[in-house]
């Protein structure tokens, strides 16, 4: 008998029956009064997921296309950019960047920390000319389980007046992201995430400042054009064939998202995260990010010394279907992940746990079974 999956990743995250029912609606003409129902319906999903006002972009593509289409939207090639790295999703907009031909300035910060903000707000100061024309940044960096201080950095761009560009793909509503009130221009996003449903779609936000950004852009573009995008939104369409199973399930995805409510999204994630924190300390294994900077979607761990990450992260599939996510970059083999947003809940961590002790033990891991669960039960009880 097969073993049924406790999907414990990043993304793609579990998806609730109730979306994959609405996704199995029959086609219909994605230029019918029907569907501009329902992307009137999502759209409006999106602008409270993103706390704006401003115009969200629904795009079929992953998250990445929707980094690309924030870059390619905004800027020209030669441009001066300041991306900040803090993991293999800020080396993903480093290579978007040289693909488009910027002219880049990188501030690598160590894996498993968080961006400086004064760091950064240095950085600006010294660029009295004004050539650096964004500063592009993660808010939740999946390759390392680290949440970086948006509020701060966007305050620091604010000041010097360059463009605040933010990946939010798998930081969306998982820990708060005001794009209105810290005045962040473009935020790119992605449904396989916290929006519980598959991928397919990527969502990008832009301010007026992005808009006038737009208007003077010189960058080859042409599916990823949000020009022509914003011209099809006017009359509740996409300018090309959007995927419509998605938008099917984001209808539904969106009104459990908004019976909860923001506050309760927040909370759910934060002690979701609270919980692996504490049973991967009961474990006696080691967490990459500190508790000062810990992302609420996804946690980063290592394992003790002579246990390979990618054989235990094997025998937790094999043996119990338990399905974590390996590290990315320098990180391969590392370190494993487990993710804890979106659909995900409290007996998937328990289970993942109780999965985690049986295999650590058989590895040779020193583990007192039953003190990781009691650890995550405290929390979660």
């Amino acid at each position: 008998m097969a073993l049924k999956q406790y999907l414990l990743i990043p993304g793609p995250t579990p998806v609730p029956p109730e979306v994959l029912s609405a996704m199995s609606h029959p086609m219909i003409n994605h230029r019918s009064s029907d569907f501009k129902t329902v992307m009137t319906e999502v759209t409006e999903g999106l602008k409270w997921s993103y706390q704006t006002k401003n115009d969200v972009y629904i795009l079929t593509a992953s998250g990445t296309g929707a980094m690309e289409a924030a870059i390619i939207n905004t800027l020209s090639p030669g441009d001066k950019v300041l991306i900040v790295n803090i993991g293999a999703f800020g080396s993903r907009f480093v290579k978007i960047a040289k693909a488009y031909g910027l002219n880049i300035d990188e501030i690598k910060v160590e894996r498993g920390r968080s961006a400086d903000p004064k760091l950064i707000e240095q950085k600006l100061k010294e660029d009295k000319s004004k050539e650096i024309k964004a500063v592009i940044f993660q808010q939740n960096e999946t390759s390392t389980g680290v949440l970086n201080d948006v509020k701060s950095i966007a305050a620091a761009v604010a000041d010097h007046g360059a463009l605040s560009i933010v990946d939010a793909v798998s930081g969306l509503l998982t820990a708060d992201l005001k794009t209105d009130e810290w005045g962040l221009d473009v935020v790119a996003s992605g449904s396989q995430k916290a929006f519980m449903v598959p991928p397919g779609l990527s969502f990008v936000s832009m301010s007026e400042k992005a808009w006038k950004a737009y208007g003077s852009s010189k960058m080859p573009k042409f599916y990823f054009d949000l020009g022509a995008a914003k011209k099809f939104a006017a009359t509740g369409e996409t300018p090309w064939t959007p995927c419509l199973s998605i938008a099917f399930g984001l209808q539904v995805s969106f009104k459990m998202l908004k019976s909860e409510g923001l506050e309760n999204i927040f909370k759910r994630h934060a002690k979701l995260s609270q919980a692996v924190r504490a049973g991967v300390k009961a474990l006696g294994f080691g967490l990459l990010a500190d508790d000062s900077c810990a992302s609420k979607a996804v946690t980063a761990v290592v394992p003790p010394a002579g246990i390979d990450a990618e054989a235990l992260r094997k025998a937790c599939r094999e043996q119990f279907g338990v399905v974590l996510a390996g590290g990315q970059e320098d990180l391969k083999g590392k370190i494993f992940r487990i993710g804890h947003l979106g659909y995900a809940d409290k007996m998937d961590v328990v289970t993942a746990f109780s999965a985690l002790e049986i295999v650590g033990s058989q590895m040779g891991a020193k583990i007192k079974m039953g003190s990781s669960i009691a650890a995550v039960e405290e929390i979660i009880k």
